[in-house]
């Protein structure tokens, strides 16, 4: 996992108000958890935002007046309109000690099922997961390429050292399907041609009951 460095600065004075002062500096109210106290501080909007809108997960080194220490970003909130951020938490890390974390999954290849018309789904694109931060890489990488038609990989498929999965064993992560409309013309070509195949004794068998003309 990737490091990155903040410089804080501690806050004295906690509630709305306050945090709407700091806001108007280009500063975001942050508050760290985990270890042993409750630590309020602030950071600068600019450098925050490039942890919070990257896909990637962070150890991040703090430096808060001068005291530091070691975290994970573990929840944020947005300004609706401008989607700035506005309020980070973070959960402190400490050595020897497994933490929970979200990360984003990243599908690598070409699925042998789209190569076939085959249409990839990935119903969840982040997991939330344990283990040592300093083990964990930056983002789960998934092979699709051996991935073929009506195949899914898993949760339970998804191996990396150091790490347990904390989602549900059976839940997808990426499947293959055949297009639906594809899917229907084949059902409907299908259910035609035993009829198709019913029709021609049927005649055969009219043709072979005529008279014979005299």
């Amino acid at each position: 996992m990737k490091n990155v460095e903040l410089i804080g600065t501690k806050r004295k004075i906690n509630g709305t108000t306050a945090a709407k002062d700091v806001r108007r500096n280009k500063q975001v109210p942050c508050v760290l958890y985990g270890g042993k106290d409750v630590l309020h501080f602030s950071v600068g909007e600019r450098e925050l935002s490039k942890i919070v809108h990257s896909p990637d997960a962070f150890s991040v080194s703090l430096d808060i007046d001068g005291e530091k220490r070691t975290a994970l970003l573990h929840d944020k909130q947005f300004q609706p309109l401008t989607d700035a951020v506005i309020h980070a938490d973070f959960l402190e890390t400490i050595a020897g000690r497994d933490s929970r974390v979200t990360m984003t999954v990243r599908l690598k290849g070409q699925s042998a099922g789209v190569r076939k018309g085959g249409k990839l789904t990935q119903p969840l694109r982040k997991l939330r997961v344990k283990g040592n931060p300093a083990d964990l890489p930056e983002i789960i990488e998934v092979d699709i390429t051996a991935l073929e038609l009506g195949e899914s990989i898993h949760v339970r498929d998804i191996k990396v050292k150091g790490m347990t999965m904390l989602e549900k064993p059976n839940d997808v992560v990426a499947s293959v399907k055949m297009p639906k409309k594809v899917e229907a013309a084949a059902e409907t070509a299908a259910a035609a041609a035993p009829a198709a195949g019913a029709a021609a004794p049927a005649a055969a068998a009219e043709k072979k009951a005529e008279p014979a003309k005299k």
